[in-house]
């Protein structure tokens, strides 16, 4: 297959990105924004330039330069303009997570070493009772107004005086491209978080090999919806856009996104398979409630020529008038994607691209892009990456390995971390297993450590079965992992925990009231008869729990799986103690 890269431009910093915008985009709106009085306004390259000279200019007056700066907050243009400050001339950023509990924070601001915080008004009040044990120098800057504290407006006009009076501190200070330029830690939980250093080359380089392979212009718009302290949105949409010179705007909340979608009018949507599968469910009743709808679509996937796409672009016109009416392209990743919803995108006239990637890899270096998109794949290495399936089995399973210029620096002050996933020569050891076709396509199994390994050694990825569990329509989410029984053929038993769709099952029941406990046992059991004709015998799911609410996730709508079974042990423990006390 031969692959002509799109045209690109060297920069090695995120300094020398901005400038080049600058200069490259003048009459472009960097950012869309809503006032407070529900109108929009644009902020054009130049003046985001200005913005972020006069507040780094500031924070270096504060005594700021050369230290860990955090920021904590809600997804805006000040979030931006903050992580930019920070970045162009001052010190290294440390995004952090708004969900976090006070003690968490507390535990990255002094594992990452951090001077100071920017913080939104929520995110102040929920850290109050954490203030008292930081150090009595720690600076906090608010991202609103908030009361006892400067806040990035003040910070930003001070910054403007002071460039009047010539100071050019920020202005001349030299980026160090491979040094460290952001933070990112990939747990919150009190002890165990890990920093991330990555390099403003590292996040660079993954976004100009992005741009080779997928066609991103100026007059591209993307609403901000995935928290921007992940480097998903924040490396794949913020700094991106930045680069190509197009429009970032940003979502109010997940209840506003159908009206934000119609204001802002979207090109490009990024997000997680959890919300476009949510969204694609609504779609689809609505496909399926037209006869020509539903014809359409299946005539859609089966001929994929001109003709039979401008078809079906007219058809679809309404489903892109969900988005807004402009969307052209949707990317999804962190976790792994329905194929028969990426088809139909693909059929309404919008492709979808699945990719993979790694905070630890700045993150995408596996995709699907303009010149190859297969909905079953994550896509194959971007350009400058090099990926190999370490150690295959006869199936050849083996552990994904990454080199390239986007791979970290290592982790934050733990060196036995960083030997343990970064080899002599560059590769990093991703932790998950897939598989490499005659294509070079990528697909993904599961992670290394979710592997179930039963007494007669054949291993069990619980993604498999649970991708199979989820495409069911009556299931929402599940969890598999293994439990030892003695009973069980291979010694190990595969066990499901299910939160099931109630809506869905209620509506096939043609009931107006959910089912009860005992139908629901009944119903989730078929379900698991269904699913197990699909899979080998030794992967059969033999035990299975209903949960009455949603797995924990992250803020990217990843199921933090270990979390939700120890939080389920200790609830079972619980149960078993009191059960037994009362008997006593």
């Amino acid at each position: 297959m031969s692959i002509i890269h799109y045209e690109t431009r060297h920069v090695n910093n995120f300094k020398e990105l901005l400038e080049s915008s600058a200069r490259l985009f003048p009459a472009r709106p960097a950012f869309k924004i809503r006032e407070k009085d529900g109108s929009i306004s644009e902020m054009k390259y130049p003046k985001l330039l200005n913005i972020v000279n006069a507040l780094g200019t500031a924070l270096c007056s504060l005594g700021l330069k050369a230290k860990n700066i955090a920021v904590m907050g809600k997804n805006s243009h000040k979030w931006c303009i903050a992580y930019f400050g920070i970045t162009n001339g001052t010190g290294v950023v440390v995004p952090v997570d708004k969900e976090l509990m006070a003690e968490d924070v507390l535990n990255i601001l002094t594992v990452s070493d951090s001077k100071a915080m920017f913080v939104d008004d929520k995110s102040y009040e929920k850290l109050q009772e954490i203030k008292d044990r930081l150090p009595q120098d720690f600076t906090f800057i608010g991202l609103d107004e908030i009361e006892g504290i400067k806040n990035i407006d003040e910070l930003i006009k001070l910054g403007e005086e002071l460039l009047e009076k010539g100071d050019r501190t920020f202005l001349d200070a030299e980026v160090d491209s491979d040094g460290l330029g952001s933070l990112l830690f990939t747990s919150g939980t009190t002890g165990m978080a890990k920093g991330v250093m990555l390099s403003q080359r590292n996040i660079v380089e993954d976004i100009i090999a992005v741009k080779k392979v997928v066609k991103i212009t100026p007059d591209d718009t993307i609403l901000s919806v995935l928290p921007l302290h992940h480097t998903y949105e924040s490396s794949l949409c913020f700094v991106q856009l930045m680069y190509t010179g197009g429009c970032y705007c940003f979502c109010e909340g997940l209840r506003y996104i159908t009206r934000d979608m119609q204001d802002y009018q979207p090109t490009i949507f990024v997000t997680v398979p959890l919300m476009l599968e949510k969204m694609h469910a609504k779609i689809l009743k609505k496909v399926h409630e037209k006869k020509v709808g539903k014809f359409a679509l299946t005539l859609g996937k089966m001929v994929q020529d001109g003709f039979v796409s401008n078809l079906m672009e007219k058809i679809f016109a309404e489903v892109k008038k969900t988005f807004g009416g402009k969307l052209r392209l949707i990317i999804v990743g962190a976790a792994a994607l329905n194929p028969e919803v990426a088809k139909d995108f693909k059929t309404f006239g919008i492709p979808t691209y699945i990719g993979y990637g790694l905070t630890e890899c700045a993150p995408l270096v596996i995709g699907n892009n303009d010149y190859l998109m297969l909905p079953d794949s994550v896509g194959v290495p971007l350009p400058g990456v090099e990926a190999k399936i370490y150690d295959p089995d006869d199936n050849g399973v083996g552990e994904i390995w990454v080199k390239g210029p986007m791979v970290m620096k290592g982790y934050y002050k733990d060196e036995a971390a960083t030997k343990a996933v970064l080899t002599e020569d560059g590769w990093f050891r991703t932790g998950d297993m897939g598989t490499v076709d005659e294509q070079g396509c990528y697909r993904i199994v599961g992670r290394c450590k979710n592997v179930i390994v039963t007494k007669n050694g054949k291993n069990i990825y619980p993604e498999e079965v649970e991708y199979h569990l989820n495409n069911h329509p009556f299931v929402s989410e599940s969890i598999v992992f293994g439990a030892d029984c003695d009973e069980a053929e291979e010694g190990t038993q595969v066990v499901a925990k299910i939160f099931p769709d109630i809506q869905a099952i209620t509506a096939k029941l043609k009931d107006k009231q959910a089912p009860s406990k005992e139908e629901l046992q009944q119903i989730i059991g078929d379900v698991i008869k269904e699913v197990n004709k699909k899979l080998p015998k030794y992967k059969n799911i033999r035990d299975f729990d209903i949960r009455e609410v949603e797995f924990v996730k992250t803020t990217t709508a990843k199921i933090k799986r270990q979390a939700n079974l120890e939080e389920d042990n200790k609830t079972t423990e619980t149960v078993e103690t009191t059960e037994t006390t009362t008997q006593e």
